[in-house]
């Protein structure tokens, strides 16, 4: 509420009041008031550039991709409600956008493929190092040969026995008696133990 002026005052004060009201006060900048005191400096924003390349809309493309689905998703329904088998699912759309990589054929937007390009080629040569080496070892790998199978102690022995009984089956000559002597039998013994058979028949071709 204004209060009325009167007397002296008032031409002292009509000056005063058309010079505060005259001037255009300029609009408060809260940002900029934060960032007094501190280190953060103000950020100037950057004009837009004109030579942008503006990409085109393939809105047809995505519309056509939108109705097949629709059609294919309809027909998996009426499948399921009339219990025949499922029908195959729509070829995949190829978006003219995307980059392929010409390593793994896949295919990405701009910037995840500038990425991934460098990715793949190390890895295929990577690759291509492995086999390399690989067949090179195979080729130089020499043919190994079969060792003997070596006998073992057990079966030396029992070697030993067959050929001592082989022995004492043929007839030995005559003894200065003029006897015969009468071939004997191998007794079948533990390899770890001998019989007194076996000792005398050791004892016997001594003599």
């Amino acid at each position: 509420m204004r209060v009325p002026v009167h007397g002296p005052i008032l031409p002292r004060h009509e000056p005063i009041c058309k010079k505060v009201f005259n001037k255009k006060r300029k609009p408060f900048n809260s940002f900029k008031q934060r960032l007094q005191g501190t280190e953060i400096g103000t950020v100037k924003r950057q004009p837009p550039q004109k030579n942008q390349q503006v990409k085109k809309s393939n809105w047809r493309q995505q519309h056509e991709d939108f109705i097949n689905a629709i059609q294919s998703a309809k027909e998996v329904t009426k499948a399921m409600q009339e219990g025949r088998p499922l029908p195959p699912p729509p070829p995949p759309s190829i978006n003219p956008d995307y980059v392929q990589c010409p390593y793994c054929s896949r295919r990405f937007n701009e910037a995840a493929a500038q990425r991934h390009i460098k990715f793949c080629e190390e890895q295929a040569a990577r690759h291509a190092f492995a086999a390399k080496t690989t067949r090179q070892a195979v080729g130089k790998q020499p043919v190994t040969q079969r060792k003997k199978p070596t006998l073992t102690t057990a079966a030396l022995s029992l070697q030993k026995r067959v050929q001592e009984a082989a022995n004492t089956e043929k007839p030995s000559p005559e003894t200065p008696h003029g006897t015969l002597q009468k071939p004997r039998k191998p007794l079948a013994v533990s390899p770890g133990k001998k019989s007194s058979g076996e000792f005398r028949l050791q004892m016997h071709n001594r003599r």
